[in-house]
């Protein structure tokens, strides 16, 4: 699985914990009490510990930023003391304490000076927050720098009546592809309509909107063969007719806000042959962690080729959930040399795709995740969703990439 140690992606949310005896050497006021200082001294030692893991150097402690000091600790008292990386930024961490009393002294009349009990609900004694400092020519940790963004702009599910900005014939479509390329996208994820607006999985109709998508832009143009609830597989290729240098394989089935979501895992490899045998590189669309899993499975079958590039997408009603924790949940799982990125639907697009550029992964957005399944008007198309994204992965410190450059990450081969 992808080693901690490549990108921060899976750093923040990182816990150090220790614990240890305050002994009669910690005690500062009436020979019993421990001085706040130990605790501080504690954070410290931890946040040292977190920084070598993050960039193999310990760093400089910088300020903090807050300190509340909860609950009196004795000598005798056994504390533990954690520390969380919650925030990274080019070079500042910030993280969070917490020191804990988990054994203490009875120190009543009735009992010897030695009778101690555990506690059964620790103590909650100290709390902080600090930012500490690495200087970037002291991480020796290579952090992940290039981003690809990838626009997401037809959808299967939203229409003219949500947003006067769908693009429908190919020409539209061809214009707000240049559009979003000239905003920081490198893909353009492509779904087709028919005249009368519906969804369309007809090769016709993506070879006619790929031809103009190539005339105006270099994205790479990456097909849907998925999304549409209850269309038959043969229904669902396309795209694949027109040869396009990348298709999305869903892998798996779920309940699809009111509808069912049927991928069954003999179409699953069906479909992953299919486009393998079209020459397409496959982007792995995962709504759960089974997902995931269903992925690996391919890959290790053969049935999909390295490298594997893995789409989670967060929020959608009966998917998994749009929470941060479950983006380094789901990464964790991602072979070494593969790529991931986020997609997330209406509110949590924006926070989600820059959660997880911020931890190394890459983004799609656009008016399809950004309208699914709301009732908003999105003024202005995708291109300004792109352009926020990119404007965000700037200011970590990360180049949203050209196609070419995008090509060669994703292992399309021209």
């Amino acid at each position: 699985m992808q080693s901690i140690l490549l990108t921060s992606a899976l750093m923040v949310g990182l816990k150090v914990a220790v614990r240890l005896r305050m002994s009669a050497h910690d005690a500062h006021y009436a020979g019993e009490l421990v001085d706040g200082a130990r605790m501080l001294a504690l954070f410290g030692d931890l946040a040292t510990e977190l920084l070598i893991r993050l960039d193999g150097d310990e760093g400089l402690f910088r300020a903090y930023e807050s300190v509340e000091f909860l609950a009196p600790v004795f000598a005798g008292d056994y504390v533990e003391a954690s520390a969380e990386l919650v925030r990274i930024g080019n070079t500042s961490r910030q993280m969070r304490f917490e020191a804990r009393k988990v054994v203490g002294n009875l120190r009543q009349d009735a009992y010897p000076a030695s009778a101690a009990e555990v506690l059964s609900e620790p103590v909650v004694v100290c709390r902080a927050v600090g930012t500490c400092v690495t200087p970037t020519e002291l991480q020796r940790r290579p952090k992940a720098r290039d981003v690809i963004l990838t626009a997401a702009i037809v959808g299967a599910e939203i229409t003219r009546e949500m947003t006067p900005y769908l693009p429908i014939t190919p020409q539209e479509i061809a214009d707000e592809a240049a559009r979003c390329r000239e905003a920081g996208a490198a893909v353009i994820h492509l779904h087709v309509r028919n005249d009368d607006g519906s969804p369309s999985q007809s090769a016709d109709r993506f070879a006619a909107a790929i031809e103009q998508i190539r005339k105006k832009t270099d994205c790479i143009v990456q097909v849907s063969t998925g999304g549409a609830v209850g269309m038959a597989l043969d229904e669902r290729l396309g795209g694949l007719a027109c040869r396009p240098e990348m298709a999305t394989l869903n892998c798996g089935s779920l309940n699809f806000g009111d509808d069912v979501f049927i991928n069954r895992r003999p179409e699953i490899r069906a479909v992953a042959a299919r486009i393998r045998a079209s020459g397409a590189v496959a982007e792995l669309e995962c709504y759960e962690l089974g997902h995931v899993d269903e992925a690996l499975a391919l890959a290790k079958a053969g049935v999909i080729n390295a490298p594997l590039h893995f789409q989670f997408v967060f929020g959608v009603p009966g998917g998994i959930a749009a929470r941060p924790e479950a983006i380094g949940w789901m990464a964790s799982l991602v072979p070494d040399g593969a790529t991931w990125g986020v997609a997330a639907v209406g509110r949590h697009q924006q926070p989600m795709t820059e959660l997880a550029m911020s931890l190394g992964g890459h983004a799609r957005v656009g008016i399809e995740d950004n309208l699914y399944m709301s009732k908003g008007v999105l003024a202005e198309g995708s291109a300004p969703l792109v352009s926020r994204a990119a404007a965000y992965a700037q200011q970590l410190g990360r180049k949203p990439v050209e196609p070419s450059r995008a090509r060669e990450l994703l292992g399309i081969k021209l």
